[in-house]
């Protein structure tokens, strides 16, 4: 894609913030990303700590695609990442 072409739009979440895998562990969205070659959607993030502060040593990123599906796990389907509320 040259410079010259406008990216598309991202998608609108997830928002930042905190999130719950459907095993249970917390984390923390950052934002979107786009991948430099394919500029599929990303999504940047971290795991929140015992104390429940976010890892400032250890960022991740997920397709965009895999962050927002759903999964069956012990029988019951649900989102992958649960925002926190």
């Amino acid at each position: 894609m040259s410079s010259a072409t406008p990216l598309p739009p991202l998608p609108a979440g997830p928002l930042p913030g905190r999130y719950r895998h459907y095993k249970g562990n917390l984390y923390e969205v950052t934002g979107l990303a786009r991948h430099s070659e394919d500029l599929s959607v990303l999504v940047l993030y971290r795991p929140i700590d015992a104390s429940g502060r976010p890892t400032t040593d250890s960022f991740w990123v997920r397709p965009h695609a895999m962050w927002s599906e759903l999964v069956t796990h012990q029988g019951l389907t649900q989102p992958r990442f649960a925002p926190v509320t």
